[in-house]
């Protein structure tokens, strides 16, 4: 079976591989495709991996182009991580907003429509490639911002696309691992969008859990979003928020946080990675060690404004190991080995959440099989995140809008919608700023005169 990785370049992409190299069952990936512009990133990775594989017996053959229509050509699966303007325009998307006063977040808020502005028409022409060379392919897109991005994808492709985040399976192993529970024995009741839902329940032989954790405080401050989001805020939700929906509830005091950090996110992550590159070309190290190393410490400083803002204190060790290279490989199992799987993914409502149109992509349990990814009903979300997803689902709507169109009024009109946007002269000033800053965003502007 032929695995081809787009973004194959990418920082996580050994994560990915050494998930395979542990899958020894029958119709297991043999063949692994790397994709990726930039030349240079895709033998470092290369060498991480050819290191991974060193000593394991049937280890999957790695290939690496620069061509995107070789890569596709006989694919069973294509795994979509690319990052369009890479961690310089992810470190520039945060700079903007956050002159302007608001969220920059590569997936929230402003930066969140910058950056699914600069990718959308992008992953919309990969999306017409897939259809065109790998008509019977599986996309898993981990693309952000995931959900829009998915969305955009399925307008192509269907169902055969489905969008993968590890947000929510990490929240449900942290709250099965402080009830006591063993995650792979509880039914994690889970709605919303990409970064943007809650926890409702956690079943566990037909009985919810989540009651018993919400009334002791001593349990809710025993892991990251108890600490994040406070035992009295959560038990007024009577649920258990995704981490990043913290840049909604206390977004005053994460902007402030991230306007006083001595640098944001994304450039510590652009200048970290650029240390990584260049020294894993380097044939006297071991790129592997390298790789190890960094990772190690991006995964140690993940979301550190919002825990420091919220005196969550540092991460817990068990939450250091990523997941999505999990969810991406029990995906690809229950698909092409018909092995039944219980996974939460971004998928075409097809009127799971009744507030959203079914062709809208939400993120909810889904039922796999050999026939792909199921949506399983839910119950109807309550009034104060059935409002928040409406009108993050409408920002949605119009960057998908705009990205087709090229309209600079469309674009206006995404930012001001935003929630965390107050102000349409500051969504004005947000569309000439990014243009300003981003060549791929040259697009935006073919109503002006």
């Amino acid at each position: 079976m032929r695995l081809t990785i787009l973004g194959g370049g990418g920082f996580r992409v050994p994560l990915v591989y050494g998930a395979l190299l542990g899958d020894r069952a029958e119709g297991r990936v043999t063949r692994v495709v790397l994709h990726d512009l930039d030349a240079g990133r895709l033998n470092a990775v290369a060498r991480v991996l050819a290191e991974q594989a060193a000593g394991v017996p049937d280890a999957p053959e790695v290939t690496a182009t620069t061509d995107l229509d070789e890569a596709l050509r006989g694919a069973d699966f294509v795994f979509s991580a690319i990052r369009v303007g890479g961690l310089a325009g992810r470190a520039e998307d945060e700079r903007v907003a956050l002159a302007e006063g608001v969220l920059g977040q590569e997936t929230v808020g402003a930066g969140g429509i910058a950056y699914g502005l600069r990718t959308v028409p992008v992953a919309d022409g990969i999306a017409r490639r897939v259809a065109r060379l790998a008509p019977d392919a599986w996309v898993i897109n981990f693309t952000n911002p995931a959900g829009m991005v998915t969305e955009a994808m399925s307008r192509h492709l269907g169902d055969r696309v489905i969008g993968i985040c590890d947000s929510p399976v990490g929240l449900g192993r942290r709250i099965a691992r402080v009830l006591g529970v063993r995650p792979e024995e509880a039914w994690v009741d889970y709605a919303g969008l990409n970064h943007l839902g809650w926890v409702r329940g956690l079943r566990v032989a037909g009985r919810d859990e989540l009651p018993r954790l919400l009334a002791d405080p001593g349990l809710l401050g025993s892991f990251e979003e108890g600490r994040l989001f406070g035992a009295e805020w959560l038990r007024s939700l009577g649920a258990i928020p995704n981490e990043y929906l913290h840049y909604y509830y206390f977004n005053r005091e994460t902007v402030r946080a991230y306007q006083e950090a001595g640098q944001t996110r994304g450039a510590f992550l652009r200048d970290q990675q650029a240390r990584f590159y260049a020294e894993a070309r380097d044939p006297d190290v071991s790129a592997l060690a390298v790789w190890d190393r960094t990772r190690a410490e991006r995964e140690a400083t993940y979301m550190a404004e919002n825990r420091e803002t919220a005196g969550a204190g540092e991460r817990e060790a068990d939450d250091l190991s990523g997941g999505y290279e999990k969810v991406a490989l029990a995906l690809m199992r229950a698909i092409a080995r018909d092995e039944r799987a219980t996974l939460i993914l971004n998928v075409r409502n097809r009127g799971t959440l009744p507030v959203l149109d079914s062709e809208a992509v939400v993120e909810v349990p889904c039922l796999v099989d050999a026939n792909g990814a199921h949506p399983v009903a839910a119950d109807a979300l309550p009034g104060h995140a059935a409002g928040l997803v409406c009108a993050v689902k409408a920002v949605e709507r119009e960057v998908l809008s705009a990205a087709a169109s090229g309209s600079r009024a469309t674009a206006v009109k995404a930012f001001a919608l935003h929630p965390l946007v107050d102000s349409v002269n500051v969504a004005r000033r947000l569309v000439d700023g990014y243009r300003a800053v981003h060549p791929g965003l040259a697009y935006l502007g073919r109503d002006r005169s």
